[in-house]
Parts: C-alpha cells; sequence; structure tokens
C-alpha cells in the first residue's frame, strides 16, 4: 500500500517520521478521515473546513493538503496506486507541528508541518447494521475541546476498548449526567418521534454525517431537536444510533444489556440509513461525473 509523506509517495512500510516529532510526543496535531466510493472522496469541503478549523485553533500552518485540488490530486494517486478506484474506501490525513526538540511551548516560527496521508479498503459492517449494535456507557473524561479532531485520543481509546471487552461495538460517553457522544462517532437517540442529540459545541465533535442526517431528517420533515438526552433518558429511547464517517447511520438496539426499543432496529433509523446511503453513492457518483 502507497502512503503520503511530506510531499513524498512512498510504500507505506517505508514511510517513518523522526521520534521528536510533536504528534509522537505530544499529540500536537489533527486528523480527518474521508469515506470514498469508487475513487471519489465524499463531502470534501466540510471535511475541509473542519481541517482548517482545527489547525486554526492548535494553530498550526495550513499545509497545501488542506487545499481541495492537493487533496484530491493526493486522494486520486493514493487510491490508484493502492488499486482502491472500485468500491469502498476511506482517506486519513494527519498533520502534526511538525519535528522539534521537545518542550511545551511551541517550536520556532517556520517548524514545516508533519503531513501523512494513506488511503484503505472500507468494507460497510452491513451484517451488524441489518440487526443492530450493542453498546455501553462509560464517563466522558476528554478534554474540554472535543469540537476539534485532533490525535490525542486515548480515552476514546479506553472507552472503545471497554466496549469491546464487554462484546459492544461503542461506548456512549456520559458527562455530568448527559449523553455527548460515542468514542468514534455521534450519538443520536429518538424519544416520541423527536430525533434528540447533543448540540454543537466543545463538548463534541461536530460530525460530518451527524449534519448531513440531520439535514436529511429535515427534508423528510422528521422532528429533530438538538438537545442533549440524559443517562436517564437511555431507558425510554425507542430508538438510538450512531452517525459516523465509517459507522454511517448505525442502530444501536441494546445499551448496557438492556434493549432500546423494541430490540431491533426503528423505523426512522432504518429510512435515514437508506436515504443517507443514497446520498452517499449519488454524491460520489457526481463527483466521478464531473470534470
Amino acid at each position: 500500500m502507497l502512503a503520503y509523506l511530506n510531499g513524498q509517495y512512498l510504500p507505506r512500510s517505508s514511510a517513518t517520521i523522526p521520534v521528536e516529532d510533536r504528534g509522537f510526543i505530544f499529540g500536537d496535531g489533527v486528523y480527518e478521515v474521508w469515506r470514498a466510493v469508487n475513487g471519489r472522496l465524499f463531502e470534501t469541503d466540510r471535511h475541509l473546513a473542519r481541517l482548517a478549523f482545527g489547525l486554526r485553533e492548535l494553530r498550526i500552518a495550513a499545509p497545501d493538503i488542506a487545499r481541495r485540488d492537493i487533496l484530491e490530486a493526493v486522494a486520486d494517486r493514493l487510491f490508484t496506486e493502492s488499486g482502491l478506484l472500485d468500491g469502498e474506501a476511506t482517506l486519513y490525513v494527519e498533520i502534526t507541528r511538525g519535528v522539534a526538540p521537545r518542550t511545551h511551548q511551541f517550536p520556532p516560527v517556520g517548524t514545516a508541518p508533519t503531513i501523512f496521508a494513506m488511503a484503505n479498503r472500507f468494507n460497510p459492517p452491513n451484517d451488524v447494521r441489518s440487526r443492530g449494535a450493542s453498546a455501553i456507557t462509560a464517563p466522558d473524561i476528554r478534554w474540554l475541546r472535543c469540537d476539534i479532531k485532533t490525535i490525542q485520543l486515548l480515552p476514546n481509546v479506553m472507552a472503545k476498548q471497554a466496549a469491546a471487552e464487554r462484546g459492544a461495538m461503542e461506548a456512549l460517553m456520559i458527562r455530568d449526567g448527559v449523553v455527548t457522544e460515542g468514542s468514534h462517532a455521534n450519538v443520536l437517540g429518538v424519544i416520541d418521534g423527536v430525533i434528540r442529540t447533543h448540540p454543537l459545541g466543545n463538548l463534541i465533535l461536530p460530525g460530518i454525517t451527524r449534519a448531513v442526517v440531520l439535514e436529511i431528517a429535515h427534508a423528510l420533515s422528521i422532528p429533530v431537536h438538538e438537545a442533549a438526552f440524559t443517562e436517564r433518558d437511555i431507558a425510554r429511547l425507542n430508538e438510538c444510533f450512531l452517525a459516523g464517517t465509517t459507522a454511517d447511520v448505525m442502530p444501536i438496539v441494546r445499551v448496557n444489556d438492556q434493549p432500546i426499543g423494541s430490540g431491533a432496529p426503528g423505523p426512522i433509523t432504518v429510512r435515514l440509513f437508506n436515504e443517507f446511503r443514497a446520498y452517499l453513492d449519488a454524491s460520489c457518483a457526481a463527483a466521478s461525473a464531473s470534470p
């Protein structure tokens, strides 16, 4: 598989960074993951906007790959030479503050950021989706800038591992009694026909899939209330689902071994997934047809 590192294309097994890279030492960087169908990226501009936001907030100078034309050129070569022009794939892009002697403060102005990108084959978890996934709850112990997609993911890793050890797909994060999001996806619930989800702000990532799903819900006249539901509310959810780049719309049918609603994927969740999937395919097909 091919990788892109600081302007060069090379076998992924040969891609290395210095030990003093601030991403390695401090987790000082941001990343994005794009979904792709037949070699075409999904929601390119929204992902780039979120990447630009994270770079600004961390005060990392935006490199060329944060431009659409450069990003698409890099993605095209990675997909082409990795044999990923048909079917589904993901594109991962990471940007760190660069390499410098280890000090907590920023390195000197002009320190070049480290830029890494790779593409991978992706197989949607449709078998799990058809029956619904399970989740646990876990305390949200992350920092207070969850709106920045940083590479500092240790709390997410620990929550995901706790879920895996209990045979669950996801961990629903709880902060002050409120459901914020999952370890790697946004969380939405349905109560009496109304979609509920934590509002945007510093406590959750502004998910791209979340935004698209809410737009679809509005277009379908499904009521949406961007207000968090509580840990106690989980027991009265009619439906619950994840929204994320690799989750798409994933029904959650059990939380802490207790069923959600009927214990099967609910009608609103199923409808939103079908509409989202159609939009994903159509968007990527349109991108392929454009010059």
